[in-house]
């Protein structure tokens, strides 16, 4: 339920609402806007009697918000959600800010060539896994925590900001240290205990998509975090997994628009986890801009052949500047642009 104020209520019109809230049992979650307050009801599953909360000096109307997920939905917050991860570095407004770099940091050598081929050729964050979540158990795992100190390295020498995953509750704990955005992998949307930690760290979140959930389980997963206080969360679209064994995933552009018409969380795109092969990674992130994505999630390694994790959907240092210079015409012509350091 949301307590739409008018334009001229006092402050104390407001923590009027709140008591009230307050004494019905519930959360109130008061957010200023540009022309007036709206105060959330947090914590209901069902519909509220706000009718004696209508009736309080300075309320506007009552809202019955519909949709399952509350906090994330367009009627709880109607103008865009802007989530900045470090300075300059924001998602959700007119720039579409490119996050790239390898799967997974291997050592130092790597990381900081990485690092320095995409800060030239135009991102504004790195990302690269400390600890990865494999197939196998033989796969390459990670470097933990010895990673995560050749990220912050390389953010040292490049001043990109920092994107990195988190498996568990204490993997998320330690990222919160040295990243500037904790990732949630596709195998952990539905890992709720994960999703309430993050949710509390109060950290910059981005939420991929499973490989097999739908528009409205993903929404539902961020609403954890938005239930735990957290409201900097950037969605990720990276492909489901379909029967058609041509691709890794299904890119799902389509999950761009309708993420946006939904939710007032911002959405980015990560066409290498959604085709798996490097030649389709440039159309498919020409494809996301058009289509309206908040940003551009892009896996490059200074060497694909000789990756310890997903090489043949890494692009070279080349293809990725070759698509760093042809996204910027067409962000222009939706009326957005690449972001910049």
């Amino acid at each position: 339920m949301l307590v739409v104020m008018q334009a001229t209520a006092t402050q104390a019109d407001i923590d009027r609402v709140c008591t009230a809230i307050t004494e019905m049992g519930f959360q109130p979650l008061p957010m200023p806007g540009a022309q007036r307050t709206t105060v959330g009801l947090v914590g209901n599953d069902r519909r509220v009697d706000g009718s004696h909360i209508e009736a309080l000096p300075g309320v506007s109307e009552i809202i019955y918000v519909s949709s399952p997920f509350k906090q994330v939905s367009r009627e709880w917050r109607a103008e865009n959600t802007i989530v900045t991860i470090a300075p300059g570095v924001s998602f959700g407004g007119t720039d579409v800010p490119v996050i790239a770099g390898p799967c997974s940091v291997e050592n130092e050598k790597q990381i900081l060539q990485a690092a320095q081929v995409v800060r030239a050729a135009g991102a504004v964050a790195l990302r690269g896994g400390a600890f990865k979540p494999r197939s196998s158990p033989y796969s390459f795992q990670g470097l933990g925590k010895e990673g995560l100190e050749l990220l912050k390295l390389a953010k040292a020498e490049t001043g990109l900001a920092i994107v990195t995953e988190a498996m568990d509750d204490d993997g998320a704990q330690l990222c919160a240290e040295y990243a500037d955005c904790i990732q949630i992998g596709a195998r952990n949307m539905q890992n709720y205990s994960l999703l309430k930690t993050v949710g509390k760290l109060r950290k910059p979140v981005m939420l991929k998509r499973g490989m097999a959930a739908t528009v409205q389980e993903l929404l539902l997963s961020a609403e954890y975090i938005l239930a735990e206080g957290n409201d900097q969360v950037i969605l990720c679209e990276r492909g489901v997994r379909t029967w058609d064994p041509s691709s890794r995933n299904m890119f799902d552009l389509n999950a761009i628009p309708a993420v946006q018409k939904l939710s007032h969380l911002p959405i980015i795109a990560d066409p290498s986890h959604g085709t798996g092969v490097r030649d389709r990674v440039p159309p498919m992130a020409r494809a996301a801009v058009a289509a309206g994505t908040d940003g551009l999630l892009i896996e490059v390694h200074p060497d694909p052949n000789r990756a310890l994790s997903d090489g043949a959907q890494s692009l070279f240092p080349a293809q990725f500047t070759d698509l760093m210079r042809e996204l910027g015409p067409i962000a222009s012509a939706i009326g957005r642009r690449i972001a910049a350091l």
